[in-house]
């Protein structure tokens, strides 16, 4: 299915208040359109009407004209039994009406001669009697014609009063469905972000993702707020202006259908070029997003090692870049807006006057004023739309791109969560020949095995990327190993669903994260079963008393983002709260204790040692001397095992472990030779 067909896929969601929409479109397009009919009726009909034949008739009437002692009917009035008396016309001549006491052809060519009026055709020249009519005898005539006109242009205003209301339900219906689409649109592009694997955010930056959440989708809004609206209203019109024009005058009308292949070649050309551009332009805004996102994050370092000249300089590229692909967009839809239509336009009306002039040299009218009025008037409007769907294909095109990068995140592989849940772990862990790799090409773990009974503390320790955390983000399946198998009470953790495996698993990191909420928030995250008691509980258990002290409203003391009021010690002991109200069978500790100064790492373990009891630990650390009560340490070296034992056995093996704990205690270490 390709981008096109998705997003009408989100649109169908809400069809029925787009077809309410379209059908009000409809409504207001056709009594706009009637518009310049009425004006033409009013032209031909009434002003220039009393050009027409008059017939005399007797006595008075609503619809009669009394001049000199007779009264006189427009031909029109009468019915066709009523008994006609002389015919008579009125003229214009020059800047003066004359009253003719005969019948003169229709559009005739009179020159005034004195007190005469010459009428010249092709074959003869006859000179008419003519009588100038003062300005109260022509009102007489006229008066007859003011209330029928006067009743045409409240129609016409009535009929504006319809076409604005119902435009504007139109536009608004519209914009309430293309809200809703979004409102669809963000959220299953949040929750797709939910189902995604972490190796995804591995490769992508949150900065990018965000954009996509914001800008891409607000792209997308505009698609079906703006675009949509514009697109389709204009189009309507077209339809309706075309129908018009065939109305008035089939020829003119089939001339000006040569603007319809103009505007499908130049979208056709405009989006061979500005698809690209389009593209370029959303994954730029998606980079300055994402350099943005690192920038706020990364300030303290930034400003404590004085780069600040070299990220302004960095961020500034990737700006000049935006704006290189903003300009060179730009001049295409400069040439493709106004002055495109403005050249369509005149172009059609030097055509229209041609056309009119040539019949009328040939002595042939083609239109008369009232409709060449009309003709003009849905000329202009005519271009109207053209311009709108012309100026929209930039934001067409915008919304395209953007659609095509959500639609590639919403279509990445996610896990979905399972219904149900498993009975509690018993806690016993086993790790068989395991093998992992982040780029699938080079091992960071080879071979990993250990078993860790019910209720034991395992330590992991060694260098720098030696795979201490890896082991543990297999174990929380946030990745799958390349080879081997994680067991858990003897069952192969890939036969869990995740949100399973991890309801009896929780982490404490060395930089915990906080949300934007209570303290009670953030030790239940919004569990349900985690009462505010067992929140108090918890937080008192890891010694946080004097954090509570610290908080006029207690458990309900507002947290800012990442806890960033709170020291790193405080914030660490929330964590670990966290996790204790949680009550997991298997716990790890991610270097937890290496943010907490001595004092509150004297009361956190405390705590853990009353409430390991029952629950598996993995405890993750540097500094050896939190870990010297450990059942077992396993020691890594470059993704191996090279070492386990008790803290004393490894102690008097005398290996590496031994060494870096005499490291860290100050010993002197021995020399070689």
């Amino acid at each position: 299915m390709n981008t096109t067909q998705r997003l009408v896929q989100y649109a169908a969601l809400y069809r029925r208040q787009i077809i309410i929409a379209l059908a009000m479109l409809l409504i207001a397009v056709t009594a706009d359109l009637c518009g310049p009919f009425i004006a033409k009726t009013i032209i031909n009909q009434h002003i220039f009407g009393i050009e027409q034949t008059w017939y005399e008739t007797q006595g008075p009437a609503p619809d009669a004209v009394p001049y000199e002692g007779h009264w006189y009917r427009r031909a029109t009035y009468f019915l066709p039994s009523e008994p006609k008396g002389r015919a008579v016309s009125i003229a214009q001549v020059g800047a003066h009406f004359d009253f003719l006491p005969e019948v003169i052809p229709a559009s005739p060519d009179l020159v005034q001669e004195g007190r005469h009026v010459v009428l010249v055709t092709d074959s003869r020249r006859v000179v008419l009697k003519a009588v100038a009519l003062s300005p109260t005898q022509l009102f007489a005539f006229y008066k007859p014609e003011i209330w029928p006109m006067v009743q045409l242009a409240l129609l016409y205003f009535g009929l504006l009063v319809v076409s604005s209301a119902f435009t504007y339900g139109e536009q608004y219906l519209l914009q309430v469905a293309a809200n809703r689409v979004i409102m669809t649109m963000r959220r299953d592009v949040f929750r797709q972000v939910q189902r995604l694997p972490i190796p995804y955010f591995d490769q992508l930056p949150a900065g990018k993702v965000v954009s996509r959440i914001t800008n891409d989708t607000e792209a997308i809004r505009e698609l079906y707020v703006t675009v949509l609206a514009t697109v389709v209203s204009s189009v309507v019109n077209l339809v309706g202006i075309f129908i018009a024009l065939m109305i008035l005058d089939v020829r003119l009308a089939l001339i000006c259908l040569i603007l319809i292949p103009v505007i499908v070649t130049w979208v056709i050309l405009y989006r061979r070029y500005a698809v690209r551009v389009n593209e370029q332009i959303r994954q730029l805004i998606g980079e300055i997003n994402g350099m943005l996102g690192e920038t706020i994050a990364g300030m303290t370092i930034i400003r404590a090692f004085n780069r600040q000249e070299r990220t302004a300089s960095e961020f500034d590229a990737v700006s000049n870049d935006l704006y290189t692909a903003q300009t060179r967009l730009l001049r295409v839809n400069s040439w493709t807006g106004h002055n495109l239509v403005s050249v369509l336009r005149n172009g059609f009306f030097i055509l229209l006057l041609a056309f009119v002039g040539y019949r009328y040299l040939g002595l042939r009218a083609v239109l008369s004023i009232g409709a060449l009025y009309a003709f003009v008037d849905y000329l202009n409007r005519l271009f109207q739309p053209v311009g709108q769907i012309v100026n929209q294909l930039a934001n067409l095109e915008q919304a395209r791109a953007s659609a095509d990068r959500v639609f590639a995140l919403l279509d990445e592989p996610g896990v979905d969560p399972q219904p149900g849940a498993i009975a509690r772990f018993e806690g016993e862990v086993e790790f068989t020949d395991v093998s992992f790799s982040y780029d699938g090409q080079h091992d960071v773990l080879s071979g990993i095995s250990f078993v860790a009974a019910k209720g034991q503390t395992i330590a992991l320790v060694g260098h720098t990327g030696s795979g201490k955390s890896s082991i543990m983000n297999l174990l929380l399946r946030f990745y799958e190993p390349r080879a081997g198998r994680i067991l858990i009470d003897g069952r192969d953790i890939r036969t869990m669903a995740a949100q399973h495996l991890r309801a009896h698993m929780a982490i404490v990191l060395q930089d915990p994260y906080l949300f934007t909420g209570t303290l009670a928030d953030n030790i239940s995250l919004g569990e349900d079963r985690i009462s505010e008691q067992r929140v108090y509980d918890a937080l008192c258990a890891v010694g946080g008393e004097r954090l509570l002290a610290q908080c006029p409203d207690g458990l309900q003391e507002m947290v800012r983002e990442k806890g960033s009021t709170l020291s790193a010690g405080q914030r660490q002991l929330i964590s670990f709260a966290r996790a204790l109200a949680f009550d997991p069978a298997i716990l790890i500790l991610d270097e937890a204790t290496a943010s907490i100064d001595t004092e509150t790492e004297a009361l956190i373990q405390h705590a853990l040692e009353v409430v390991k009891s029952g629950r598996t630990t993995f405890i993750i650390a540097h500094r050896l001397s939190t870990i010297r009560a450990a059942d077992v340490i396993l020691v890594l070296d470059h993704g191996q095992i090279v070492e386990r034992g008790s803290h004393e056995q490894l102690l008097a093996s005398g290996g590496r472990y031994a060494q870096m704990y005499r490291l860290q205690q100050g010993e002197p270490q021995e020399q070689a030779g």
